[in-house]
């Protein structure tokens, strides 16, 4: 069910990323994720959530493109907003030695399908919700 759209969600993330110069690649998938958020109209739970990143991590195997955090949650935020559900997305870093990542959260500040790990990452960018910092 989700393997085509899955699929779709991924080269348009990587459609948007080169579309213009690397220099402003995460400009244009920042706007991507305000514009797909704005549409969504219904929380996912975290079972829609996870089944989201699970099939864009299956598209991913298959993809030409590089496909790592970035490209994933940019993905799943595209993904579930095709049927207006919402998940936060978050781009973060962590210290010593200095470390991005980009991952999504459930509207209770929940991170979907992330290690432990994740939780080291401060986020500096959050879009999807009331709260968004961009």
């Amino acid at each position: 069910m989700w393997r085509p759209a899955a699929a779709a969600s991924l080269a348009a993330v990587s459609l948007i990323k080169a579309a213009g110069s690397r220099e402003t690649a995460l400009r244009r998938i920042a706007g991507a994720m305000h514009t797909a958020t704005s549409t969504a109209r219904t929380p996912a739970t975290h079972a829609q959530a996870a089944s989201a990143v699970r099939a864009v991590r299956r598209a991913a195997w298959f993809s030409p493109a590089r496909t790592a955090c970035l490209e994933e949650s940019a993905a799943v935020v595209l993904l579930l907003a095709l049927g207006r559900r919402s998940v936060i997305w978050c781009h973060g870093v962590a210290p010593d030695p200095v470390r991005l990542h980009a991952w999504i959260t459930t509207a209770d500040g929940i991170a979907v399908a992330e290690p432990a790990s994740t939780s080291a990452y401060t986020p500096v960018l959050t879009i999807g919700d009331h709260r968004d910092t961009a």
